[in-house]
């Protein structure tokens, strides 16, 4: 006999409290109920049932196997309820939380394509910078870059994180600019150019470089333009109005196309981590998965 079935069938008897029950909701006779509980007995050389014409009780041994049976099946039928998901379409609601720029350009082709493909999925995007509380906010995915500087995500238990794809940062400037001032040749040189400078609340943000030893070097080149949008400063610097640093993938149309040339090339970059971030469950939903797996296919096909 087939042990999982024999155990179903054990399960079954003790819940409703008799063979005959059992035997009724399993469309099977009743002997064939206690052939399979002999069977299990027989197997384990230890009885699970004391039975007489009138009642059932589990032994005590009995009692501990079937919570463990219970929790045996259960699991095979998460593990059916797996393959199921596979053959079914992501539906419902999706949550997702993402960076402003990164998220627009990068992220959001991604998620209304999946939409395209899954007409019974819909999406709730909110784009900010910040951290996403999952659980306060109810969302199902985060995504979420991270500088590879020694910082890191904080303390987030119960989240799960995987990343989805590394990018690094930049120096680079318009061909007009480095006709007209020069090609610096080490970070050390920048102080002396004209730089557009990434700033929040009027506060120029430095440019950081990794060093040998696991350092960082931070720079301020001499600069006129503070900007608060990553997209203008590339739109500045296209007009030849000095060095900016910015992320690659934000870059490299006009790097293919010769609208701006990177410089410092020999220097170690600073890296960013983007991740996909969710609560942790025993089963993921399938439109979260199918969201988590189109971006990490799409960033792995390149910038």
């Amino acid at each position: 006999m087939d042990r999982l079935t024999s155990m179903s069938v054990f399960v079954r008897a003790v819940d409703l409290g008799s063979f005959a029950a059992a035997a009724d909701a399993l469309d099977i006779s009743a002997p064939m109920v206690g052939k399979h509980i002999l069977f299990l007995e027989q197997r384990l050389g230890v009885r699970l049932l004391n039975r007489t014409t009138r009642r059932q009780s589990l032994t005590d041994f009995g009692k501990a196997y079937y919570d463990r049976c219970r929790s045996i099946l259960a699991e095979v039928d998460a593990a059916d309820g797996m393959a199921a998901d596979q053959l079914a379409q992501p539906s419902g609601r999706l949550r997702v939380s993402m960076p402003q720029l990164f998220g627009r350009v990068c992220a959001l082709p991604v998620l209304m394509a999946l939409t395209k493909k899954y007409p019974g999925l819909e999406l709730d995007l909110a784009f900010g910078d910040g951290f996403a509380d999952l659980a306060g906010n109810g969302v199902d995915l985060a995504i979420r870059s991270l500088a590879r500087d020694g910082g890191g995500m904080g303390n987030q238990a119960g989240v799960v994180a995987r990343l989805l794809r590394s990018d690094d940062m930049l120096v680079c400037a318009a061909p007009s600019y480095l006709k007209k001032h020069g090609t610096p040749a080490r970070p050390d040189a920048l102080p002396s150019h004209q730089a557009i400078m990434f700033a929040r609340h009027g506060h120029a943000q430095p440019w950081r470089f990794p060093q040998t030893d696991g350092s960082y070097t931070e720079y301020m080149p001499h600069h006129r333009l503070r900007l608060d949008d990553l997209s203008a400063i590339v739109d500045a610097a296209c007009t030849g109005a000095g060095l900016a640093w910015l992320p690659r993938w934000l870059v490299s149309e006009q790097l293919q196309a010769g609208k701006l040339k990177q410089v410092l090339v020999r220097q170690p970059p600073l890296v960013y981590d983007h991740y996909a971030m969710w609560l942790q469950s025993p089963q993921m939903p399938l439109k979260t998965r199918a969201a988590i797996d189109a971006l990490v296919a799409s960033f792995n096909d390149g910038p």
